[in-house]
């Protein structure tokens, strides 16, 4: 019998205009980084985890601007609280997973059972653990984990490579960065040197084995993710890392993707 969770969401402050929010009660594996970053005209929230519980209610308080839902790719723990949200970015190869989030798009078929992760990949991600519930606590007692469905969003704004996001004293460059996911995007801000990564890149196992995942796409991502002279990675697991390990990653990655050639 899993608990009630006194609170579902945690939120950890980076500086003054970006924040972190986070599911402390999902699964590592599924346990999206959710980015708000604060803009004079306009924020940003990238990501927007599993939608197990409202993150507009529980992020009103620093949501005082109108808001902009980035999705890095959309697979299901990162798109889950789209649906609260007015304006919704994703690239155009991901646009139809965001607005029909169904099959290959989010993982997430019609006889998914949201109760046990191992159905979600096969085979298992090394450094995961993949089997049993995806949640340790429940955000109510009533919560039903079978019930579970991520809910369309509406698409206002499809994006491509080089394409710029402003918030009228920030601005950032969208990065297609492929191979764990077709339509997978960065954000990239050269005045700060900061780069929100999303799945492309992060601290962790590395997925390139979904159905849909391609291998030789995520070889010439790490080969430019690189060269990025990056300040900050603020990726979507896992803590936040500097230059020095973003090269690291993304060598080793490539050093046991030639391996497997």
């Amino acid at each position: 019998m899993l608990k009630i969770a006194e609170r579902w969401f945690e939120l950890r402050r980076f500086d003054d205009d970006i924040t972190l929010v986070f599911e402390p009660h999902v699964v590592p594996l599924l346990r999206c980084n959710i980015w708000h970053v604060r803009g004079r005209d306009r924020d940003l929230v990238i990501d927007t985890g599993l939608g197990v519980a409202s993150l507009r209610e529980f992020a009103k308080d620093i949501l005082d601007r109108p808001v902009t839902a980035v999705a890095t790719h959309v697979h299901i723990d990162h798109i889950g609280n789209h649906h609260e949200f007015e304006e919704c970015l994703v690239h155009s190869r991901e646009a139809e997973g965001l607005r029909h989030p169904v099959g290959e798009h989010t993982l997430a078929g019609p006889e998914f059972d949201p109760t046990d992760i191992a159905t979600l990949l096969a085979p298992p991600i090394e450094g995961y653990e993949v089997a049993g519930p995806m949640l340790t606590a429940l955000p109510t007692a009533d919560y039903d984990m079978r019930s579970f469905r991520i809910r369309p969003a509406r698409v206002t704004r499809i994006v491509e490579e080089g394409e710029i996001v402003d918030l009228g004293d920030r601005s950032f460059e969208v990065l297609h960065l492929p191979g764990h996911s077709p339509g997978s995007i960065g954000l990239w801000e050269s005045r700060t040197r900061t780069l929100f990564s999303g799945d492309a890149i992060y601290d962790g196992p590395l997925v390139d084995i979904l159905h849909h995942s391609n291998v030789a796409d995520y070889v010439r991502t790490m080969r430019r993710l690189r060269e990025i002279p990056a300040r900050i990675v603020h990726a979507g697991h896992e803590p936040s890392f500097g230059r020095e390990r973003l090269i690291a990653i993304a060598d080793t990655y490539l050093k046991n993707a030639e391996k497997q050639r």
